[in-house]
């Protein structure tokens, strides 16, 4: 009998209640203005980046064409974030209604596996151009570079559809959330159903979607590193031009998910309520707007491209 009670008073759940937020006062007007600078920037950037790929044909090359992707991504990332986040601040009422947690939640997962997946693809494309460089246009062509972007979108949001769909099928018996923005494993926690379908899925998408690429990137760099240290002077010229805005980016994306996993995870009330939310919020906000920056300055083309259109000669 109490079970069948507790059944029908999670069907009546409508709201999560984010808890993770606390009165902030007069400095919310602050934090609002900071985000929406952060917000401002990260639009700007990634659109500019974008566009100047897709208006040149001199950047209508594979590595161009996949970093045009990865800036995609950004913006989706953080589109699905800023703008619910920015609305919370100034809120004093802080919660979701359970429709737009899990769309939320599909926005954050699916940008999350798309980024590793364009990092691992990148890192693909350097290994042959490195070690491959007299096949490297037979390789990759313009046909299979637009069939491998576009795998790496569907494949990704398909995968994390089902994880929506089998979370949202759950009976919980509970809104409470411990977080600023909805998070997969905090609603699965609320459950008062079985979850071992939901475990094994998450499992088998966390292998897919993050140790899969790793591994990938892993292989790819140990390669790169034998031709490199077998090579000429200029051969590990153009590999460290080339790979190291990707393994900045990468380490900084992989230190945010490993916090943000942790923070999951375990119990972290030891550390610093303001850091422990910075932190959360890092691979949405701190990536979108670092990837523009690192590859605008590093890239030449790019850059020569972004000085001819804000500076003139005098």
């Amino acid at each position: 009998m109490n079970q069948r009670r507790i059944m029908m008073n999670s069907t009546q759940i409508s709201y999560f209640t984010l808890a993770a937020y606390f009165d902030t006062g007069s400095l919310k007007y602050l934090y609002f203005m900071i985000l929406t600078l952060l917000y401002v920037l990260i639009l700007c950037a990634n659109v500019l980046l974008i566009v100047i790929i897709c208006m040149n044909r001199s950047l209508h090359e594979p590595m161009y064409l996949f970093l045009c992707s990865l800036f995609v991504n950004e913006l989706y990332g953080s589109t699905g974030l800023f703008p619910f986040l920015l609305l919370q601040i100034l809120s004093d009422i802080h919660t979701v209604s359970v429709p737009f947690c899990f769309l939320q939640i599909y926005c954050v997962y699916t940008y999350i596996s798309i980024e590793f997946f364009n990092l691992a693809i990148m890192s693909y494309d350097r290994y042959l151009a490195i070690c491959y460089p007299l096949q490297y246009n037979t390789q990759m062509t313009s046909n299979k570079v637009a069939m491998i972007i576009a795998a790496t979108w569907i494949y990704n949001l398909l995968l994390v559809s089902v994880t929506i769909s089998l979370s949202s099928s759950l009976q919980l018996c509970g809104n409470i959330i411990n977080k600023v923005v909805c998070n997969n494993y905090s609603v699965v926690k609320l459950a008062c159903s079985d979850t071992t379908v939901n475990n094994i899925y998450g499992l088998f998408v966390t292998a897919f979607s993050v140790f899969g690429p790793l591994i990938l990137i892993f292989y790819t760099y140990v390669k790169i590193l034998k031709v490199c240290f077998s090579g000429s002077k200029q051969t590990r010229q153009k590999a460290v031009s080339t790979c190291t805005p990707h393994l900045v980016s990468l380490l900084n994306f992989s230190f945010g998910i490993c916090f943000e996993l942790l923070q999951s995870r375990f119990d972290m009330i030891s550390v610093p309520n303001v850091l422990r939310i910075f932190l959360a919020l890092y691979i949405v906000t701190c990536q979108p707007l670092l990837n523009p920056v690192l590859y605008g300055l590093k890239m030449s083309q790019i850059r020569n491209i972004c000085k001819g259109l804000f500076c003139c000669d005098v």
